[in-house]
């Protein structure tokens, strides 16, 4: 979906919000999964995210790409709803089970193991480090956009994301990713 078609829009109509939904409703569901560590509690914000851009009488104004304003909305959703009393309580977090068909093929299979080891390595890092790398990985967000989005200064964006690379690392030779903080 190209950025320019979303240069403003001040009210989404719900085809808007539909083509919205099928453009960027992974990302959105997948950046508040890394956010949260949690399936059931990603269902709900990225709902809630949308749900918050339908409502929405300001809309975007394109003073950034989509994907940012969204990850922001999303971002938003994630903390009010990890802040709720019921949130606090402490429920431990499982893994998430890969669902559909199982691989035929063997490398295949050993390639999925081998992104599932990275994935949870990510995922174990301190949430300010987590958040950071999934953003530049997986989202290829550049250091501006991520500061925007997380209201942190680049050079702190730039030092945190070296962290996290670094903990990453040490964590996949067998360290601990709490180790130097």
């Amino acid at each position: 979906m190209e950025q320019g078609y979303w240069k403003y829009v001040e009210r989404f109509t719900p085809e808007q919000l539909s083509e919205l939904m099928k453009g960027y409703g992974q990302d959105v569901w997948n950046y508040a999964y890394f956010l949260t560590k949690r399936a059931d509690w990603a269902d709900d914000i990225s709902q809630e995210a949308f749900l918050k851009v339908f409502r929405s009488p300001n809309g975007f104004r394109g003073e950034s790409s989509i994907q940012t304003w969204l990850f922001a909305i999303t971002r938003n959703c994630a903390f009010n709803y990890r802040r709720t009393a019921f949130i606090r309580k402490v429920i431990p977090v499982g893994r998430v089970e890969r669902q559909g068909l199982s691989p035929s093929a063997e490398a295949e299979a050993l390639s999925n193991r081998f992104v599932d080891e990275i994935w949870e390595v990510v995922m174990e890092l301190p949430a300010k480090y987590r958040e950071l790398l999934v953003l530049d990985a997986k989202y290829e967000m550049t250091l501006q956009e991520m500061a925007e989005l997380t209201g942190l200064a680049i050079g702190t964006v730039k030092s945190r994301l070296s962290r996290a690379r670094r903990k990453a690392a040490e964590a996949w030779k067998g360290g601990s990713v709490y180790e130097r903080a």
